[in-house]
């Protein structure tokens, strides 16, 4: 199945992922305050709203029904996540000494290529917009999963962790785009497999690079660095 595929390319991302430092401050409570509203800001401010563009945009191109409506309800529920992570990131702030999120946040350049990548892709074909949407989706299961279940006891983040998780439904979610990958397996010819493979692991370098722009707080240059 298409799916088994797709697993292993991403299981050694995922292992990097994982151990990566914003990850295992964010589990053990040492990650700076300023990192976590930064990647709140990158998410809700513009990938989300990205995302759930790119899907909507591939859901309008797609020819099967199914998929169709579970890449449209995918979309909505994108946004209503993207405004979910915000109140609940500003509402803990002043429990945990987080900076407010700031709605108006510049884009880094890190979430800048991510989404410019999701529009290309999804605005290209099929077989690409598919391969660059997964990764995302997984990811965001992946990760809360993860924080949830290795956090430490006590972690001065728990309550955050909590609320970043987006319940057994998303799992759902997951699962039912999952099925539609292996569906598509099935049904494309093999030059778009090949496309959808290509987007895909791209898609999950990605999801590092964003991780890494979050704990490093990376910026655009400055006039000066950039001669």
């Amino acid at each position: 199945m298409l799916h088994e595929e797709l697993k292993q390319l991403a299981e050694p991302v995922w292992k990097e992922t994982l151990e990566h430092p914003f990850w295992t401050a964010l589990r053990d409570g040492s990650l700076p305050a300023r990192s976590l509203t930064t990647f709140v800001e990158q998410s809700a401010v513009h990938l989300l709203p990205a995302y759930a563009r790119a899907l909507a945009r591939t859901a309008a191109a797609t020819r099967w029904d199914r998929h169709v409506a579970l890449l449209a309800n995918a979309a909505a529920g994108t946004v209503q996540a993207r405004d979910g992570l915000l109140e609940a990131h500003n509402g803990l702030s002043a429990e945990l000494g987080l900076p407010q999120a700031d709605s108006g946040a510049t884009v880094a350049p890190a979430t800048h290529a991510h989404t410019m990548f999701l529009h290309a892709a999804t605005a290209s074909t099929v077989a690409a917009g598919m391969g660059a949407l997964l990764p995302l989706a997984w990811f965001h299961q992946l990760t809360s999963d993860d924080l949830r279940r290795r956090r430490e006891p006590g972690s001065r983040y728990g309550a955050w962790i909590d609320a970043y998780h987006p319940g057994p439904g998303y799992a759902q979610t997951v699962s039912d785009l999952v099925e539609a990958y292996d569906e598509l397996g099935e049904l494309m010819a093999r030059p778009g497999r090949a496309e959808l493979l290509e987007y895909f692991a791209a898609g999950l370098r990605y999801t590092i690079t964003v991780t890494e722009a979050a704990w490093t707080r990376a910026g655009w240059p400055t006039g000066s660095a950039a001669h």
